[in-house]
């Protein structure tokens, strides 16, 4: 005997969460299937929780978060263990365990824990060990899976020397010498994290820069940062040809001949969605070859009731935006007039020492799209709260268009960029432009009015490229020859 229901969800990670709520608000039935014990998925329990608690315990007690201000100087002791540093890590998941079961009890949504795959169109069997198999049928279908770490061919992942993101927060010993490979960010995170906990770490990556999606502005100060405040050997533009283990140490060949020796190698490549055991085919849903499920704007499938969203569809693979696309999945499922698009301005934070963000176009990508852009710049050591702060490094930077003023992009690197960003992209998303910085009046002393004098940059360099196309052009004459 089947149980029906108007929605039922697979999988309780930000996607399927805010999914489940958002139907379950207007007054639908909801189950939602998970598999692991306690929800959340990779953002909660393997991923973006677990690696940015241990960034900010790393920040703080290896004194970079006290930049030094007061002539202390702080060193984590050698003797500490990783699993010192995720005592606070433990906490903030268990805490997010509380706050995302009382959520779906609030709304009164149905939780299974089990297997869930689908039979047919608009059937999922939910198998657990050594219960008899529940079969649901529902109205709507939202695939809320996520994804994993992609394992290449060649790589000898063993959990303990080679190792992916997921593994790397179990180590029991914060590694001497540690290699990562790529330079995304990911790489970058746990790079600077692991750094500054005291690993010698030597990033490797095939591109010829860090962070190819921000603006090269970011990746350039983040590349500076890392080598001359952490310590970081940075190698760009070098593919690893070759992986060995003998024992407890790596070893690492680059495509120009080195070789790196180290207690671990982490390796941060792809990640491939988390698809492959739904049984998806028999809906009528064929997963890409990499397991990233294809979707409508809408984030409809093949079979129109079946939609997913989050990391499972790919790109940005982000935690935010999969709550909105699982939100906006919904109202469209059940013809809700409430969200209908994902918006367009999406600060994206990438969580390193330095921190950095963005929100919009970065510079590159708006003159390669034809506009005429200026830009304007703002650096902390000139505001007095980065004063206090003692992040001389740390900047803004805003991207807009020449002929109206509007604001398309934004960029922040250092303390706070994660929560500065938001104000550059309120104004993105109500179509403003860099006057409203100007205009606007700013706590004082705070981090926030360098926008202000990043606004006002921009309207200088705006100034001398109108003066300078006003300057009569210098006469050309030709040298007759002979005469020259």
């Amino acid at each position: 005997m089947s149980e029906h229901y108007d929605l039922c969800v697979i999988g309780s990670g930000p996607a399927g969460e805010k999914g489940a709520a958002q139907a379950a608000y207007f007054g639908k039935r909801v189950v939602l299937v998970e598999r692991a014990p306690r929800p959340g998925g990779a953002a909660v329990n393997t991923g973006t929780i677990p690696s940015k608690t241990l960034r900010e315990t790393a920040r703080y007690f290896s004194g970079l978060r006290q930049h030094g201000l007061y002539g202390v100087e702080y060193r984590v002791k050698p003797d500490i263990t990783l699993g010192d540093f995720m005592f606070r890590e433990r906490a903030v998941v268990e805490a997010e365990w509380e706050r995302i079961g009382q959520n779906l009890a609030r709304h009164q949504v149905t939780v299974l824990q089990g297997e869930a795959r689908f039979t047919g169109p608009a059937t999922v069997e939910v198998r657990r060990f050594k219960e008899a198999p529940r079969t649901i049928t529902a109205d709507v279908f939202l695939v809320a899976t996520g994804a994993r770490p992609e394992h290449p061919a060649g790589v000898p992942f063993d959990g303990r020397i080679v190792v992916d993101s997921a593994d790397v927060l179990s180590l029991s010993a914060i590694p001497k010498r540690l290699v990562v490979i790529g330079g995304g960010a990911l790489g970058c995170e746990f790079a600077t994290s692991f750094a500054a906990l005291g690993a010698r770490v030597t990033l490797v990556n095939e591109r010829a820069r860090l962070l190819t999606q921000l603006d090269a502005d970011l990746a350039d100060a983040l590349r500076q940062e890392m080598t001359r405040r952490l310590g970081i050997q940075v190698v760009l533009d070098t593919p690893v040809t070759v992986i060995r283990v003998e024992g407890d140490v790596a070893s690492v060949t680059l495509g120009d001949g080195r070789e790196l020796v180290a207690d671990c190698v982490l390796h941060c490549g792809g990640r491939v969605g988390h698809s492959a055991d739904l049984g998806l085919e028999a809906a009528g849903v064929r997963p890409g070859p990499r397991g990233f499920i294809p979707v409508d704007a809408h984030y409809r499938t093949t079979n129109p009731r079946i939609f997913a969203a989050g990391d499972v569809v790919g790109f940005p693979a982000l935690a935010s935006v999969a709550m909105e696309q699982a939100r906006v999945a919904m109202c469209h499922a059940f013809d809700l007039r409430y969200k209908t698009a994902v918006s367009e301005a999406l600060p994206i934070t990438v969580w390193t020492i330095p921190e950095l963000a963005t929100v919009g176009r970065s510079e590159d990508e708006a003159r390669a799209g034809g506009d005429p852009v200026e830009t304007g710049k703002a650096w902390f050591r000139d505001n007095p709260r980065g004063q206090m702060l003692g992040d001389a490094e740390g900047f803004v930077k805003l991207v807009f268009r020449a002929t109206d003023r509007q604001l398309i992009g934004a960029s922040v690197v250092g303390e706070a960029a994660g929560e500065l960003i938001h104000v550059p992209a309120a104004v993105i998303q109500a179509g403003g432009t860099i006057d409203q910085f100007i205009d606007a009046a700013f706590a004082y002393p705070s981090l926030a009015d360098t926008f202000k004098y990043a606004a006002y940059d921009g309207l200088q360099r705006l100034q001398k490229r109108v003066s300078a196309a006003m300057q009569p052009r210098a006469s050309t004459r030709v040298t007759p020859p002979g005469r020259a």
